[in-house]
């Protein structure tokens, strides 16, 4: 949970993708990635993408209003600290009943991507029990864009969460 610099921050290469937008790059790598899912028979939506800081005022206010600023903050990054406002992140689904849910992990398109989201640059962010880490609660779906080399590298390390491979600590939201 550490911020944006300025929190404001907004990527200057967003480009749509599945109805959400990422920046290129990530974009490029989650084309290929959904396209050898379809060929392996795995159906993959584009759920989430890049969220402006605005955006993510409405969303993690409606957090807080609906369960409290606890429960908010292991479920919504606070403005100017959410991985969707960097265009890296993208949160995945089927179309389906589970999208966003914790049964998500139990579709084909979880196990795929849990599998193979490595090969094409990005890593499930928050794992199953690993909030404590993270500082959010398990999220099958919220895949982050890092580069290949980066993603094959967090892959082969064993590391359990981005934050153990690149040892950084939690800091406190303010």
């Amino acid at each position: 949970m550490h911020p944006l610099s300025p929190k404001t921050y907004a990527p200057v290469d967003l480009v749509p993708f599945g109805g959400v937008y990422l920046r290129q790059k990530a974009a490029q790598a989650a084309e290929e990635m959904f396209a050898a899912a379809s060929v392996e028979g795995v159906g993959i939506t584009a759920l989430s993408g890049y969220r402006s800081y605005e955006t993510q005022v409405g969303t993690y206010n409606s957090w807080v209003a609906t369960y409290g600023q606890e429960q908010a903050d292991v479920a919504s990054a606070r403005p100017g600290y959410s991985e969707h406002q960097t265009g890296l992140a993208l949160d995945i689904g089927t179309g389906g009943a589970c999208d966003v849910q914790v049964c998500f992990k139990d579709t084909d398109a979880a196990r795929w991507s849990a599998a193979h989201a490595h090969e094409y640059g990005f890593v499930l962010r928050y794992p199953w029990w690993q909030h404590e880490t993270t500082g959010y609660w398990y999220e099958s779906w919220h895949f982050r864009y890092v580069g290949r080399a980066e993603a094959a590298a967090f892959h082969s390390s064993g590391a359990p969460t981005l934050e153990d491979f690149w040892g950084f600590a939690l800091s406190s939201s303010e």
